[in-house]
């Protein structure tokens, strides 16, 4: 009799060992540029407490809850966006350890979970209209990451096959709305965890692996990439922890003015900023958003919105784990670099937004990867409630 889909990833090291993406000890960091930060959009300054807090993570969690309904009701006063659509990338498998941290009872290594890209569109106060994408995740180059690449060679190509469900592009999803790739602003993601730039805003010098001849011409010719500059300044020098998840070589060629540094939290426009929630990543951003259903916010802290409110999970284990430890978040913790932090930026989150209008139980924190059902390959991992997509104004 065949194995089942689930027997063989049993079988699968949910922590693969992955090829040496660096020597042990780096003799020097990456030339990765690091220009200076911009003032993009407008300061946050009602946040800046909570990561000036004097004292312990019990006490920073406090100022958190404080300054995050302080900026709730200043944010909901600035208005919304003209446009904001989601659009699923790519489905793909990620360890239950990891995404549901400590808390699922699923014997399965490997939960599920969708990509998906975010298109932002506003009117700046000039007349000038503005578009964001936000994690346009290049799937092909993303499979590189030196974690997935060694759980990608352990794997059975036909299972693999099976597993991984790529549904578009990023420029693919672009069309399809008619927006012209000119037309694009600023990429950003929550974090570069995996992440693959050199196609989206180009290279100064050519590539090796995806362009031997001449710099890799970007895909959007006019769009800057808006990171947290302690994010850039970490993948110069990663950590050992850090490593599996990242790709720094790809970003030594890119061209500096392509990249837009910010410090802090940012106000982009009416009901469009981006906030600062560090913990799973060093230089960890969350997009906030205002629209018709009130706030939202998006990022991958957290893999479902049950994850906030883990009382009302159906997930074999994870109601239980957060009753049993007091813990109000279930995180999503694949880089165990500042767990208690991320712990806190993700409550910032829960503050800040609204109840789901379709089941009240649940609010309207939007995974950018969201915990999907495949029962016969992760079975007890599938989601009490999910969001699905995200769509305000025309």
């Amino acid at each position: 009799m065949a194995p089942t889909p689930t027997a063989v990833l049993k079988r699968l090291n949910p922590l693969p060992s992955a090829p040496p993406v660096a020597p042990p000890a780096q003799a020097h960091p990456l030339a990765i540029p690091v220009p200076e930060a911009v003032e993009l959009g407008a300061p946050i300054t009602t946040l800046e407490r909570i990561h000036r807090t004097e004292g312990g993570p019990g006490a920073a969690l406090r100022i958190a809850r404080t300054a995050a309904t302080d900026f709730k009701r200043e944010f909901t006063a600035t208005g919304t966006p003209a446009h904001v659509s989601t659009h699923d990338l790519v489905t793909l498998p990620y360890p239950t350890k990891f995404g549901l941290w400590r808390a699922p009872a699923s014997p399965s290594p490997f939960l599920f979970i969708t990509n998906r890209l975010v298109i932002v569109r506003w009117t700046d106060s000039d007349g000038r209209r503005r578009t964001l994408l936000w994690e346009p995740s290049d799937t092909g180059l993303g499979g590189n990451t030196p974690y997935f690449a060694a759980l990608q060679a352990r794997t059975p190509k036909p299972l693999l096959d099976t597993m991984v469900h790529f549904k578009a592009t990023a420029l693919e999803r672009l069309a399809e709305v008619g927006i012209d790739t000119a037309e694009v602003d600023y990429v950003a993601f929550d974090h570069l965890h995996t992440q693959d730039v050199r196609h989206l805003i180009g290279t100064i010098k050519p590539q090796a692996d995806i362009s031997p001849n001449a710099p890799v011409a970007a895909w959007l010719p006019k769009a800057k990439l808006v990171v947290q500059r302690t994010e850039l300044e970490a993948m110069r020098d990663l950590h050992p922890l850090q490593r599996p998840w990242y790709q720094p070589d790809t970003y030594v060629d890119l061209d500096p003015e392509r990249i837009l540094p910010i410090d802090g939290d940012r106000l982009l426009a009416p009901g469009v900023a981006i906030i600062r929630t560090p913990g799973h990543a060093t230089g960890n951003q969350t997009l906030v958003l205002n629209t018709g259903t009130g706030v939202w916010a998006l990022s991958e802290n957290m893999i479902a919105t049950e994850c906030l409110t883990p009382e009302h999970s159906k997930i074999p284990g994870v109601k239980g784990w957060a009753r049993t430890w007091g813990q109000e978040v279930i995180i999503n913790a694949n880089v165990l670099e500042t767990i208690a932090t991320q712990y806190n930026s993700c409550v910032v989150e829960k503050t800040l937004v609204d109840r789901s209008q379709r089941d009240s139980r649940f609010l309207q924190f939007f995974p950018t990867s969201e915990l999907t059902a495949r029962p016969v390959f992760s079975p007890g991992t599938s989601p009490t409630f999910v969001h699905g997509s995200l769509h305000h104004g025309t």
